[in-house]
């Protein structure tokens, strides 16, 4: 048996561990015996529940109730020890149900405390029942029957269970209304509660506690949204679920979080997502429009809580909903409005930088909100068909100026915006036409800031489109690299490069490469046609079969020219140069004249004219005067121009964004240009799938082709019939709408 100092620690309510050794003596026990026994230990336990435990030999209980168990007389045992415990917490359960209100609890806890140590006590005397007679026979165990008739007797005694309940929800109700009160009650009945059985915790307790929890703040929730703006009525949803979050903490249990989190979140937030998102001048979009990063914050974090509906699902719709509406203003078209491009992409880029601030600031860099902000500027950019046509101008003006004396990594990171819109673009090959002719004018006229800064753009949108996109592109710095070294044979081969005191330049250029100019030529002064014919010779003898084009729309010359007693150098284009020259031998010509001898075709001659006689540097006067130029207009010498530059640029006057001639020419071009990849496209899909529906076949040569652009159906549809007629695909004889490859 257990030393004599085990027993005094557990007349005092302390615990220990010990093993338990076999009984060594053998008695023999009678009815009349187990009954005396019985007794003994019924005293004993009546003395336990009386805290009155001090002057008990716990080894001879222990002893005693060892022998009843050994023979055979367990269930005398078991029955007596649930019969005492009833009847004491009978007694218990009366002095609780008539104790003053402000007395109920306290005295439930006290009584709770007595009988939970006196259920230790009781179960260390009979441990060797709870280890043979319970196991055996399937009873539950002294220390839980002891709970189960707390549980029975007590938590549920009519008497209790009700005002129980009602008074730990009425302290919790006046906590919530900033009363304070004693936590410490609470947390013994809730845990008291727990201890008795998860089960008895949630019908007893949790169930109506939520049902509560729910009425007070659908109340509130009404009551505060009606008199508060939504940044308002957020701040304070947030302090509530704070607090009930220590309420969990203090005096619930850990699983009711959950449970308690759902219930406040459908009343405060899920019942108003809708209005609050929406509240005027204090809803979502206010809170956007004004970069109120910290009331988005909490509405991001407040309606995250929210899965059904999805709350978070509100605020993405809202915010594509503004951007959208923001989106349509800068890309729509006045009608006879001058459009600045620069300004255009610009201003896209300023409203992709805002929100994409926003969603990184206030939406932890959500990307279900970044794909929605995606969709949104892929929808209104592509609203506006010159979107391809001003984000290369915007290009071309950052990689002629605009971006001259930045760092490197500001440059990067510009140009990483640019090849962002350039991503939501559908019609992808117009910009690349645009990309091509822009490029070609900044190469061959020297005018771009960098060379490298040029190849990190075209190698971003190698990474984009592939190398098919940008390989003309990259043979266009090819073809500079190449002119340079023909450059320098012509010159060893001539002894220098001029031809009769003429410095030629010449950039030899592949015609798949460059854009293909369709302005025609002119005819050259004949000095400058005799340079060009010895540079033919001599390119033609190192290259035979080749043929050369002059691209004079493509070209510059640099002049030395003498007003009054100022001599200037002028760098002009080649129109330029042919129309200045003439004025050698001529004072005055008519604009009929001009173009007789030069055959510049007429809007290029007008632009060139325009650009001569009415732009900053006027060589040229206008009779009559005017900003335009007219067939009937004439034109002579300035004789009294002067400038303090002695070396300056005339530039071409020219409108930033095509005309509606040149933008359906373009469109032409590119429409041309999509037939033979729409047509790849089917064979390729035909030649894998050998037969296929109309429809399927549709939606797959769509998907092929999105990345580069967005064909039309009817589009596709004449390539497939192209495709028949060439016998590349047949028609199916049965079914007209089915497809059939061709080997």
């Amino acid at each position: 048996l257990p030393p004599p100092e085990f027993w005094a620690r557990m007349a005092a309510g302390g615990k220990t561990k010990f093993v338990i050794p076999p009984f060594r003596q053998s008695q023999a026990m009678d009815e009349e015996y187990a009954n005396r026994t019985w007794q003994t230990l019924h005293s004993a336990i009546h003395e336990i529940h009386r805290q009155n435990a001090s002057g008990l030999s716990f080894e001879e209980l222990y002893r005693n109730a060892y022998n009843m168990v050994l023979h055979k007389f367990g269930d005398k045992l078991y029955n007596g020890l649930v019969e005492t415990i009833t009847l004491h917490l009978r007694g218990v359960a009366q002095e609780v149900a008539v104790a003053a209100d402000g007395d109920f609890l306290p005295q439930l806890k006290e009584k709770w405390e007595k009988h939970r140590l006196s259920s230790i006590m009781i179960r260390d005397i009979l441990m060797y029942m709870d280890r043979t007679y319970v196991v055996a026979q399937k009873k539950v165990a002294v220390f839980e029957r002891g709970l189960q008739i707390f549980r029975d007797e007590v938590c549920r005694n009519d008497r209790i269970k009700g005002r129980l309940l009602a008074t730990v929800l009425d302290l919790i109700h006046r906590e919530r209304c900033s009363e304070t009160i004693e936590r410490g009650v609470i947390k013994t009945v809730t845990s008291m509660l727990v201890e008795l059985g998860q089960d008895v915790y949630q019908r007893d307790f949790e169930v109506p506690f939520l049902e509560a929890t729910a009425d007070f703040y659908r109340k509130e929730s009404h009551e505060c949204l009606a008199q508060n703006s939504a940044s308002e009525y957020m701040r304070k949803a947030e302090a509530r679920l704070g607090e009930e979050h220590e309420r969990v903490t203090h005096y619930l249990d850990k699983a009711s979080e959950g449970r308690l989190n759902e219930v406040v979140e459908r009343q405060l937030i899920a019942e108003h997502m809708r209005a609050l998102a929406e509240m005027e001048h204090s809803g979502v979009v206010p809170m956007l429009e004004d970069d109120r990063i910290p009331d988005l914050k909490r509405a991001y974090e407040l309606f995250g809580r929210v899965t059904s509906p999805d709350g978070l699902g509100v605020i993405r719709e809202l915010m594509s909903g503004h951007v959208k509406g923001r989106g349509q203003q800068l890309v729509a078209e006045e009608p006879g409005a001058a459009r600045d491009p620069v300004e255009f992409v610009k201003g896209l880029l300023a409203l992709r930088d805002k929100y994409q601030s926003i969603i990184q600031g206030a939406f932890s860099g959500d990307k279900t909100f970044f794909n929605a902000l995606n969709s949104t500027f892929e929808y209104f950019i592509n609203l506006n068909q010159r979107s391809p046509e001003y984000i290369s101008l915007f290009v071309d003006e950052q990689m002629r100026k605009g971006m001259r004396g930045t760092s490197e990594d500001e440059v990067e990171a510009m140009l990483d915006k640019v090849v962002m819109l350039f991503r939501y673009l559908q019609e992808k090959d117009v910009f690349e036409k645009y990309y091509k002719q822009h490029l070609a004018k900044r190469l061959l006229g020297g005018r771009s800031i960098s060379d490298d800064v040029e190849r990190s753009m075209i190698q971003k949108l190698k990474q984009e489109c592939g190398y098919q996109f940008t390989s003309k592109l990259e043979g266009m710095f090819m073809d500079m690299k190449v002119s340079a070294d023909t450059q320098d044979k012509f010159r060893a081969a001539n002894g220098s490069s001029k031809v009769e005191s003429i410095d030629l330049s010449v950039q030899v250029l592949t015609t798949g490469f460059w854009p293909t100019q369709v302005s025609g030529g002119c005819n050259l002064p004949a000095p400058v046609a005799r340079c060009c014919e010895v540079f033919r010779e001599h390119y033609l003898k190192q290259h035979s079969g080749r043929r050369l084009q002059w691209q004079t729309s493509m070209g510059n010359a640099d002049l030395k020219a003498q007003f009054g007693a100022s001599r200037h150098e002028i760098n002009v284009s080649t129109y330029m140069m042919c129309v200045l020259l003439l004025f050698n031998d001529n004072d005055r010509l008519s604009y009929a004249d001009i173009a007789r001898d030069t055959a510049i075709a007429p809007a290029e001659l007008k632009r060139t004219l325009q650009s001569l006689a009415c732009g900053k540097f006027k060589l040229l006067l206008k009779e009559p005067k005017g900003r335009e130029v007219d067939e009937s207009d004439a034109f002579s010498f300035n004789a009294s121009f002067s400038s303090k530059q002695l070396r300056f640029k005339v530039g071409t006057v020219s409108a930033q964004r095509e005309t509606e001639a040149e933008k359906h020419e373009t469109r032409q071009k590119v429409d041309e240009d999509r037939k033979p990849q729409i047509e790849a496209a089917i064979v390729r899909i035909m030649k894998s799938r050998k037969e296929m529906e109309h429809n399927a076949l549709i939606a797959d040569v769509t998907a092929q082709l999105t990345a580069r652009f967005m064909p039309h159906p009817n589009v596709i549809k004449k390539r497939i019939e192209s495709l028949i007629e060439r016998e590349f695909l047949e028609r199916d004889k049965n079914n007209w709408r089915m497809y059939k490859y061709l080997a």
